[in-house]
């Protein structure tokens, strides 16, 4: 009896302590293991101009065109921060070809557009509300990530349509599960990815991504975001993912980044 009440007792101890601690335990179960660098470390190009206190200032290289969204006003879907945005309208400068997976509202195709050489040109795939409805969800993986793929397909215009560098974009409605990138293999020099946030969708354009990036290109991946369930097979699988490849995680956003060397 005294055995079955101090059986009974320390179970509900152990309860309460997994309650009481359960943040804390989450973020031990959720660690991030990949390394977090700034944004120097990406490529030349962030270099700051460094004056006679040290100081960093930004150089002209930094300057960049962009379009601000204040999300609640707006009510635009699926934005990344004016940080993150900045990143990909620098490394926009100096790359040629550019893949997107993911248009959303085409608010980072259209940045891209902005700052990209005369020449370049950008590919962007996304769903319409058809193809979403048709999506199955799979046991195991983020409901809220299923969810949101459905949500953030609703777009028919984006905010390249009509704008002088829109034909600059090459934009289409595909899954991109049925991407066939045969003729699309080593020619990337920036791909970004930001679409199906589902284990099996970012494992999938993952891996065409590491074929259609060409040497020295990058590779960047949005919403590397731990103990929130909408971003937790993304996170599951970039953190797998960098023990095969050298993937960096950017400081104060999230954001990482693979360089093909």
């Amino acid at each position: 009896m005294i055995k079955s009440i101090f059986l009974i007792s320390l179970f509900i101890n152990l309860f309460l302590v997994i309650i009481l601690n359960k943040k804390k335990i989450k973020k031990i179960i959720n660690k991030k293991i990949i390394k977090t660098v700034n944004i120097e470390k990406i490529n030349p190009i962030f270099k700051p101009r460094i004056i006679s206190d040290n100081s960093k200032f930004p150089s002209k290289e930094h300057v960049t065109k962009m379009v601000l969204v204040h999300d609640e006003e707006y009510n635009v879907k699926g934005l990344i921060s004016d940080y993150e945005t900045w990143i990909l309208a620098i490394m926009s400068k100096i790359s040629l070809n550019i893949f997107e997976f993911g248009t959303c509202s085409g608010k980072t195709s259209y940045i891209m557009a902005l700052n990209s050489p005369d020449n370049a040109k950008i590919k962007t795939i996304t769903l319409n509300e058809d193809q979403a409805s048709s999506l199955n969800f799979k046991s195991g993986e983020s409901k809220s990530a299923y969810i949101n793929s459905k949500n953030e397909s609703s777009y028919k215009e984006f905010m390249f349509s009509g704008t002088s560098c829109e034909n600059k974009i090459d934009f289409s409605f595909k899954n991109s599960m049925g991407l066939d990138i045969k003729d699309l293999k080593n020619k990337y020099d920036l791909i970004f990815i930001d679409g199906g946030h589902t284990y099996s969708i970012i494992k999938n354009d993952t891996e065409k991504a590491l074929e259609m990036i060409k040497k020295n290109g990058y590779i960047f991946w949005h919403d590397y975001t731990p103990n929130k369930s909408s971003t937790k097979d993304v996170f599951k699988y970039l953190n797998s993912l960098s023990k095969k490849i050298s993937i960096y995680h950017i400081k104060d956003t999230n954001m990482c980044f693979y360089k093909k060397e």
